[in-house]
């Protein structure tokens, strides 16, 4: 990209949310999957417990209050324990595209989710949607980055 030019308000959005997306995937490799399992805290959140949720977080904004879909997607930060680390961080990358064309389709950012989050009063435009899982992405990146840390000192991945 030269100076001159400048990306769209979508595609600088969508950047940041791919490079947190992206940081949370790669705090898991090198990872076998018992320490991707292991609880670093108290609470008991996992490497592949922020994968897991951050799974359906997406789904639960992109696809059940931006297009209404009515499904109640798992917020957990517990993977079953019969899918491999492989499927769960496997699944959370094969939906990315996908929310990504969501957003590219709608070039308007004010447009207006189909359902209204759940405890909410109004429905929210798809830019704070978009924004809302930057925010919510990037905080678990860092969470990732201190279980990382824990697991085995790396620091620099």
């Amino acid at each position: 990209m030269t100076g001159k030019e400048q990306r769209s308000e979508t595609d600088t959005l969508l950047a940041y949310l791919n490079a947190m997306r992206q940081a949370v995937v790669r705090d898991c490799g090198g990872l076998d999957d018992e320490s991707l399992r292991h609880p670093g805290v108290p609470s008991g959140t996992s490497l592949l417990g922020i994968v897991h949720h951050l799974t359906g977080v997406e789904q639960h904004w992109f696809r059940r209050v931006f297009l209404g879909d009515g499904v109640d997607y798992d917020l957990s930060f517990a993977p079953a324990a019969e899918r491999s680390a492989d499927e769960v961080i496997a699944d959370y990358r094969a939906l990315w595209a996908d929310h990504d064309d969501i957003v590219h389709a709608h070039p308007d950012l004010s447009v207006s989710a189909a359902a209204v989050n759940p405890g909410e009063d109004a429905l929210d435009p798809l830019r704070s949607i978009v924004v809302h899982l930057v925010e919510e992405t990037a905080r678990h990146a860092g969470h990732a980055d201190i279980l990382r840390e824990q697991i085995d000192g790396a620091t620099d991945l």
